[in-house]
């Protein structure tokens, strides 16, 4: 038994290693910064850039809670307890700065979601890969958004 559950809930059958599991539980701690993290940056943004970008960060993070969700929910069928902690969430001050942090969180999360793809088809689980599979996609459109936002970044001030 691990956690109440265990990981042998189909008839004895493991469904998944540990070391997916800690996989799973480490996705769902970068989810709940992101989406943390998005959302304050959505409250926080001032300025004419708010209105262009604002209902984004928004949509942005509403995707990343799902996606906690629908991680959780797979970590709790394979038996394990999905956490409850985030990942260092890192706000910003400057409308910049946010902007880096943000496609670097996502870069990370790209990386640590093709990870878990190879692991979970190494281990047989189909299912893990499928749904990383569709969350890949969507955090790489997280990230074009970031990354088109930056390079529409025009200086608020004319250099002479």
């Amino acid at each position: 038994m691990i956690n109440g559950r265990g990981r042998k809930a189909m008839g004895g059958i493991e469904l998944t290693s540990q070391k997916l599991l800690d996989w799973l539980n480490k996705a769902i701690s970068r989810e709940l910064q992101v989406t943390v993290q998005y959302m304050w940056q959505h409250v926080q943004w001032a300025g004419v850039e708010h209105y262009a970008v604002s209902d984004e960060f928004k949509s942005i993070g509403i995707q990343e809670m799902k996606h906690a969700e629908k991680i959780a929910e797979r970590l709790w069928y394979l038996g394990g307890v999905p956490t409850t902690k985030p990942a260092t969430i890192t706000v910003g001050g400057e409308l910049w700065a946010m902007i880096d942090n943000d496609i670097k969180a996502e870069v990370e999360a790209i990386e640590m979601y093709k990870t878990i793809i190879k692991v979970a088809e190494g281990e047989g689980d189909t299912t893990t890969a499928f749904i990383f599979r569709e969350i890949l996609v969507e955090e790489e459109e997280h990230h074009d958004f970031f990354i088109s936002a930056k390079e529409g970044k025009k200086p608020l001030v004319k250099k002479k």
